[in-house]
Order: C-alpha cells, then structure tokens, then sequence
C-alpha cells in the first residue's frame, strides 16, 4: 500500500477541486483498505486494481454524499475559467482537462485511467467492472470526442 499511496493520491487530486479532499479521501481510502486487508490479491498488479477499484468507489461516495463541495467545486471553476492563462500551452491544457470533465463519468474515468494512471483497457474494464468490449468503444468515441473538440 505504502507503494501505491502517492499514485492514489494523485488519482483523487486529478478529480477534485482541492488537494486537501484528495488527503481525506486517500485516508478514507486507507481505512477501507485496512479493514478488508484479507480481500486484497496476492498478486501485486491485480492489488493495485483492487485498491483503484476501492479508490473509485471512495470517490463515489464523496460525490454523492457533498452538497457543500458541489457548491465549492462551482465556484473554484468559475474563478478558473475567468483567469488568464500566462502560456499557450496551459491554455491548451486547460482547454483539454475543461473537455475531459465535459464527458459523461464513466467515459471520464475511462480516459483518466487510460492517459493519467496508465491502465491498459482490459484493466480499466476490470477496475470498473465493464466489459473490455464496452470500454474499447467508450474509449474510442471519447477520444473522437475530444479530437473533435479541440480541432474546432
């Protein structure tokens, strides 16, 4: 756990507005994984997709259960959107994660995992519990999506 820990983090502070509820989920995170400690596989690559498996269902139940970080999250995007990017590049980069949260969440969690956790498809349909089929095509059409997007 203590090896996946930063990479976790890093997945729960690439979905939330702010880095100390990316903290508290990955202590969150830590207790599940603590409590079912005998559920993880001995297998090292198939205990990290449990344990983004567990991420994602954290993450989850963070969103549901917060009126109050909906509320926050509006307005953090709202001052984002309204400064200036200093490069062309952070404009592009900008523009790229704005159409990444655009996307329905599962097509959402499906490029993330892909291009920020570096899961092949097979595994993300594991870590989702989808079939590989329908992960492919998601991922192809939000890629098209996306290239569509920012070619206008």
């Amino acid at each position: 756990m203590e090896r996946e820990a930063p990479a976790l983090l890093a997945y729960f502070a690439r979905r939330v507005p702010n880095r100390e509820d990316a903290a508290d989920l990955l202590g969150e995170l830590l207790v599940v994984v603590w409590r079912r400690r005998s559920a993880i596989p001995a297998d090292p690559t198939a205990a990290r997709m449990w344990m983004y498996g567990v991420a994602r269902k954290t993450l989850q139940r963070h969103r549901r259960g917060s009126v109050r970080r909906a509320a926050l999250a509006d307005r953090l995007r709202e001052e984002l959107a309204g400064r200036p990017s200093s490069e062309p590049s952070d404009a592009v980069a900008s523009r790229v994660r704005e159409l990444i949260l655009a996307l329905p969440d599962t097509d959402k969690e499906i490029i993330g995992l892909s291009y920020w956790e570096g899961f092949s498809l097979v595994e993300i349909a594991r870590i989702l519990g989808m079939p590989p089929a329908t992960v492919r095509s998601r991922h192809a059409r939000a890629k098209a999506r996306l290239r569509a997007e920012l070619e206008r």
